[in-house]
């Protein structure tokens, strides 16, 4: 397993909150919320721990924050908010697979090997319609005679590549035929065309600034339609 300590995905600050919300179409203040934790205040005011892993906020709105590595396990907390699971019990099922996994389960690939069974034991385990039950097993979905993650979940699990146990690369679904992805050795950490690696706002920028979807596409060997897709959902 990797030394988290020297790697540089989970070192080097690559991503500003803003900028990873809008990476992964998530709402500001709910990236905000698990990059910070929160409190509801009141008279019984209800905590929220951070969830992602992040640096210190300075005086700076827009500065880099998260790393690689926080990114990544925005992307997979973001996939179980699309699987139906409210956040308020999502957070019994990530104590279980931090538990079981370690303290960056999110981004780790015994996610994919161990995770299902890890929240199969604590929803099998936890009085009917409890938090911790409820959650856990809107995960997942039998399958033969075993419990494996549904279908919403690993179609976007699957859009992670690992290297040394650890999440290395994020293919992004917002661009539509473009193959966009997030990888930490290539500019920067933010979106690229995977083939071109060359970042997208670069080749967006020329177009907007002028230059037409053909003559871009040949400069940097892309296909149009992809070009198309990116320009139109980037907006």
């Amino acid at each position: 397993m990797t030394e988290t300590t020297t790697d540089r995905r989970f070192t080097v600050p690559l991503y500003s909150v803003s900028e990873a919300s809008r990476y992964l179409r998530l709402p500001r203040q709910t990236l905000v919320n698990w990059t910070d934790g929160y409190s509801s205040g009141g008279e019984a005011p209800v905590v929220g721990t951070p969830l992602v892993t992040a640096f210190a906020s300075k005086a700076e709105r827009n500065q880099p924050r998260l790393p690689f590595i926080g990114i990544a396990e925005a992307y997979v907390l973001n996939v179980f908010r699309r699987a139906g699971v409210p956040l308020q019990r999502i957070r019994p099922s990530l104590d279980a697979l931090k538990n079981e996994l370690g303290p960056h389960a999110l981004a780790s690939n015994r996610l994919f090997t161990d995770g299902a069974e890890v929240l199969w034991n604590l929803g099998s385990h936890a009085p009917e319609g409890t938090p911790e039950q409820i959650s856990a097993m809107r995960l997942l979905v039998p399958r033969s005679g075993q419990y494996v993650f549904n279908e919403v979940v690993a179609q976007y699990l699957k859009r992670i590549a690992f290297s040394d146990g650890y999440a290395r690369l994020i293919r992004l679904e917002n661009y539509g035929e473009a193959e966009v992805v997030l990888d930490p050795d290539r500019g920067y950490g933010h979106p690229i065309f995977a083939k071109a690696g060359v970042t997208v706002d670069n080749v967006l920028g020329a177009i907007r600034a002028g230059d037409s979807l053909e003559d871009t596409a040949e400069d940097y060997g892309l296909p149009v339609a992809e070009l198309r897709d990116a320009l139109s959902l980037s907006a």
